[in-house]
């Protein structure tokens, strides 16, 4: 059963070897995952995996290969595990008609939503379910959980269902975007090559035929003469948006960020949610404690460098427009103030989005954004990249 998925593993350039997979067997036979996936899952990860950076291509792999062997029963002899509590309560989850979610009124505007989550925070005093007013689970409150309201705060559900959110009350935790994904084909690579600049730099350390023939004809003997070697000298930043809506265009921007890894020598790259505002971070896994100020990124790089923001653009108005309006911290800036400094900052911006441009008209944040790009956003397609390119070279 293993075997298959050690070849899978290998297959999608995990470094693996058989000392790891003995490992592997040797830990089962130990009795450290009997009859429990999640635990298997954990050993087969601490035995094989000796980098973070292959983490997500071993859960991929882990997926294709167990998925389904998950199962309700306990161990031989203990009878049936007890369904978790978090089950039973989602059994109660109302799905409600389009009619019904139509006739769901917001409580009209931002402010007048956090004064009222503040109000029902003091009054609130247990556990609900259902209903319309409180902070519960599986109704139409603006406050809660897996319940519908087109205009709310999310407590408490581990991920986004109407991504109509306002802000979420909880901690999320985002994963890097892989940047040694391959490909099928060259396309991205080849569209990226279109920003280039060539100079020289470095040491003279490749052969400039032309000069050595010249030389050597003049001097009467051989004189080998070099060069700097020539190099991409366009110097770029990326912003990535990452996690919740972004969560279904991962493999696009990791083909994205994989080839521009591979194209430029000077690449700096960032990640954000939703939008920037005042601080980014460069390891997800770390976002909570390792930001990084972004007025500290307009200081440290110059007007020199190209800036590419990567996301859907698809948020709620109010994190553009409002302080406070962010969907995980209290913002004391609107995300907009941000956007136009960096925009400011680096004359040569675009906006990539991963969103097919014909649905860029029904989310009202993509127009915003569009706007305060200056028009400068492309979809993420071969085309789309094509011109954002040329864009940059003007």
């Amino acid at each position: 059963m293993l075997i298959p998925f050690f070849l899978m593993l290998r297959a999608e350039r995990v470094p693996v070897t058989l000392r790891e997979l003995l490992a592997l067997l040797e830990g089962m036979q130990a009795g450290l995952a009997d009859f429990d996936v999640e635990a298997f899952y954990f050993l087969a990860r601490a035995a094989l995996i000796k980098d973070e950076r292959h983490i997500d291509r071993f859960d991929r792999v882990f997926a294709q290969c167990f998925r389904g062997l998950e199962r309700v029963s306990g161990a031989e002899g203990e009878g049936p595990r007890p369904l978790p509590e978090e089950w039973l309560r989602k059994l109660a989850e109302r799905h409600l008609t389009e009619e019904e979610k139509a006739l769901i009124e917001s409580l009209g505007g931002f402010d007048a939503l956090m004064e009222t989550l503040r109000q029902r925070l003091a009054e609130q005093q247990e556990r609900h379910q259902g209903g319309s007013k409180w902070i519960g689970t599986a109704g139409t409150s603006p406050f809660g959980a897996y319940g519908y309201n087109p205009e709310g705060v999310r407590i408490g559900q581990p991920e986004s269902r109407h991504r109509r959110a306002v802000k979420v009350w909880d901690r999320r935790d985002f994963r890097d975007y892989d940047d040694e994904v391959e490909f099928g084909t060259r396309n991205i690579k080849v569209a990226l090559r279109r920003l280039r600049r060539f100079v020289r730099e470095g040491a003279a350390d490749e052969l400039d035929l032309p000069a050595t023939i010249r030389a050597t004809a003049e001097q009467g003997y051989i004189d080998v003469v070099t060069r700097p070697e020539r190099r991409n000298a366009v110097r770029m930043l990326m912003f990535l948006d990452v996690g919740g809506s972004m969560d279904g265009h991962v493999r696009d921007v990791e083909m994205l960020f994989s080839a521009a890894r591979s194209e430029f020598r000077h690449l700096e790259h960032f990640y954000f949610h939703n939008c920037v505002y005042e601080g980014v971070w460069k390891t997800n896994s770390r976002r909570h404690v390792d930001r990084i100020p972004t007025e500290e990124v307009l200081r440290t790089y110059g007007s020199g460098y190209k800036l590419c923001f990567v996301g859907d653009a698809a948020m709620s108005p109010y994190e553009l427009t409002h302080a406070g309006g962010s969907v995980e911290h209290w913002n004391s800036e609107a995300g907009a103030v941000w956007l136009e400094r960096l925009a400011a900052q680096f004359p040569g911006h675009v906006w990539l989005n991963p969103v097919k441009a014909d649905y860029w008209g029904y989310t009202a944040s993509i127009g915003l954004v569009q706007r305060l790009m200056g028009g400068r956003m492309f979809p993420l397609t071969l085309s789309g990249l094509t011109d954002a390119m040329r864009a940059l070279l003007r």
